[in-house]
């Protein structure tokens, strides 16, 4: 990060000089460190759209392009030609592994996927409905009670062990999580699976009988766990990274994170697309909908089409389109009106000049949605699933701002509106 330039504000006819930054891709950035201390003013940013909290060399987005680049892999090679291990390996140090380093990875994370088995009684203190959303927050800010040689921030190693069993376990709990909401017995990992194998089959097999695991099943989850894996600044990775400043564990960061991806707003996108078919209900009614979508005096928005962060197109979704077909053309659409509304309604949309005209494509998370139905999840774990995608994100990041020089606890200012100085009125007077 080198300064190229500055930048001049003038207040009041008095002139303040900022310096700049450049970096290697996007927009330069106004350093605003010093305003305060040298003008006494503060900047006003609701949502942080305009401000950047960090600096970082792991994912990067343009928008306007539809590019998403990791360690500067663009996403539709990565899910193209590698899978969630290696995608996970990229984030955490930097470069894709040799053949090798990534063996050595995976053994890794496969040899820490059970947790410990006392942990089984936390899901049996949650009521059977419970979402399982829910029980992953807790759960996974509990691990900082099990495993008390990776919680010293501090010991380059425990956070290296603290990295790896959170990748290794979240599937687990993930699975736990949706085994215990349906009351069936937990199914233990695996070993001779591979990542998303182990998980399809530890949420789908039974002790009854023998479950195989699809092949086309298991590349379109790990293909939405690539795609899921970390999408840069977004609202719950400021989270992890905010709780991170304090000094906080790994474990209750990562917890938070999970907090905040259960917001509608963020990480519930494509449990809002599912919503949205079952609202449409049948695919004589999609005219309707679409003609809503399109009035400017109606403020009914499809879901699923068009994304906040990419004007143009998600480079995520021609995979994730890829990999629904396949799953379709193996499942069927015959017996579920889901996907038969979901299919017919991206046929319109695609057809219709309104749409091409605003960019409002299908995004990823109206094909990953498509994929966790036509497989059989019940949409109150679509948000769980991605919470795993993103565990080793959430972790990258966290990594990177603990070997910040510049770590500073997050304290963001304020703009206050509230009443100035008063006195205290006794009770019998007011």
């Amino acid at each position: 990060m080198a300064d190229t330039k500055t930048a001049t504000l003038t207040i009041d006819g008095k002139s303040y000089e900022l310096p700049m930054h450049s970096p290697t891709a996007g927009p330069d950035v106004i350093d605003i460190r010093k305003l305060y201390g040298q003008a006494g003013v503060f900047t006003y940013d609701p949502g942080f759209t305009s401000t950047a909290a960090c600096d970082s060399t792991i994912t990067f987005i343009d928008g306007d392009k539809g590019e998403l680049l990791h360690r500067g892999y663009p996403i539709d090679q990565l899910a193209g030609k590698s899978h969630y291990l290696e995608v996970c390996f990229a984030l955490l140090y930097g470069e894709l592994p040799s053949a090798e380093e990534l063996e050595k990875f995976e053994n890794l994370v496969t040899n820490h996927t059970m947790i410990h088995e006392q942990m089984h009684n936390f899901f049996r203190g949650f009521r059977r409905d419970a979402h399982p959303m829910a029980t992953m927050v807790g759960v996974v800010g509990a691990m900082s009670a099990f495993y008390h040689d990776s919680t010293d921030i501090t010991d380059a190693h425990q956070r290296e062990v603290a990295s790896i069993r959170l990748i290794a376990k979240m599937p687990t709990i993930a699975a736990m999580a949706y085994k215990y909401s349906i009351g069936q017995p937990f199914v233990y990992p695996r070993n001779d699976l591979d990542y998303a194998s182990n998980f399809l089959n530890m949420c789908f097999s039974v002790p009854a009988q023998d479950y195989h695991v699809n092949p086309i099943l298991a590349r379109a989850m790990d293909r939405i766990f690539t795609l899921h894996a970390d999408h840069e600044q977004n609202a719950s990775t400021s989270t992890v990274r905010l709780a991170s400043s304090s000094g906080a564990n790994p474990f209750a960061c990562i917890a938070a994170g999970i907090a905040c991806l259960w917001g509608p707003a963020h990480g519930g996108a494509n449990q809002a697309c599912l919503e949205m078919l079952k609202e449409i209900g049948n695919v004589d009614r999609i005219p309707e909908f679409i003609a809503r979508a399109k009035d400017k005096n109606d403020d009914y928005r499809l879901m699923g089409f068009g994304h906040r962060v990419y004007k143009n197109f998600d480079p995520r979704a021609t995979v994730m389109k890829q990999s629904a077909d396949e799953v379709l053309e193996l499942l069927g659409v015959d017996d579920n009106p889901l996907l038969q509304v979901a299919m017919e309604l991206e046929k319109q949309a695609l057809a219709d000049p309104y749409f091409a005209e605003k960019k409002l494509f299908p995004n990823v998370d109206f094909y990953s949605g498509i994929i966790l139905e036509a497989m059989g999840f019940p949409t109150s774990m679509f948000t769980p699933i991605f919470a795993m995608a993103r565990t080793v994100g959430w972790i990258s990041q966290w990594k990177e701002q603990l070997d910040d020089p510049q770590l500073k606890i997050g304290r963001p200012r304020q703009l206050y509106q509230g009443p100035t100085s008063r006195d205290y009125v006794n009770i019998e007077n007011r």
